[in-house]
């Protein structure tokens, strides 16, 4: 008998024990899910209420706009996506540096930005790719793998794109377009409210968002908008995310054509 209720105790006190630690875990963890910058693949971003997504991305630079870029992006705790070309100063140096250190994600846009070099043939593409590639790695110690084409993959320069894409492809690296335009390199006078009012109409249309600004000399006004283009956002319940592996791509040319008739 008394075996019996020592027996009946003990599966009382492990029973309490284990509705405990779970319970605990439930304080701290409610949701039982990652949290959002563990990964963005995780299920917080897939959520219904994270489902709205937008990726800010700067081209072309570094440039004498990028420190007060990354200053407003620190002031709002944002992450973005800096394509870079290859710049040889100081200045930019500790700027290619900062981009990673600061959590960004530091993407290729390519070394030369020369559009008739860059495009001439395949090899003059890669040469140009793997400068950049390796040029950045000595100074950041990081090897980026996001690429986007100078122009997007639908510009007019390349002629057949498609060739260049496969080299992207074979290399194990990622590209992206963009479907939102702020539209600051088209004219560099237009007004930042302008450039946001550009970069919303676009975002409000779709649910996951790539945008597009220059980290340019000229393109004062984007910098001068960004603070208020990211509150917009942030209030409309927008999630702000750096580009990583994860990321859906937006591709301006369909990739179901770029492998068609290609030798296997």
């Amino acid at each position: 008998m008394k075996r019996k209720i020592i027996g009946s105790v003990l599966m009382m006190l492990l029973a309490a024990g284990f509705f405990y630690q779970v319970n605990d875990q439930e304080k701290v963890n409610p949701l039982g899910i990652a949290g959002q910058t563990e990964a963005e693949g995780g299920l917080l971003a897939n959520n219904s209420i994270n489902s709205k997504k937008v990726y800010l991305t700067f081209d072309d630079g570094p440039s004498d706009h990028t420190d007060e870029i990354l200053d407003i992006l620190k002031k709002n705790d944002v992450k973005a996506t800096f394509f870079v070309i290859g710049k040889k100063t100081s200045t930019a140096k500790k700027q290619y540096q900062r981009i990673v250190l600061e959590g960004h994600t530091l993407a290729m846009h390519s070394y030369s930005h020369n559009y008739e070099q860059i495009y001439s043939s395949v090899e003059a593409f890669g040469k140009d790719l793997k400068e950049l590639q390796q040029y950045l790695y000595n100074i950041t110690e990081v090897k980026p793998f996001i690429y986007r084409f100078p122009g997007g993959s639908s510009n007019t320069c390349a002629g057949d794109i498609k060739p260049y894409i496969r080299y992207i492809n074979r290399q194990g690296w990622l590209y992206f377009d963009w479907n939102a335009l702020s539209g600051d390199a088209l004219d560099f006078s237009v007004s930042a409210e302008k450039l946001n009012q550009n970069i919303l109409k676009d975002v409000r249309r779709q649910k996951v968002s790539i945008v597009l600004m220059h980290d340019l000399h000229e393109t004062k006004h984007t910098v001068e908008g960004l603070e208020k283009l990211i509150k917009t956002l942030k209030g409309e319940g927008y999630q702000i995310l750096p580009i990583t592996k994860n990321t859906k791509q937006v591709h301006h040319v369909s990739m179901s054509t770029v492998f068609e008739n290609v030798p296997k």
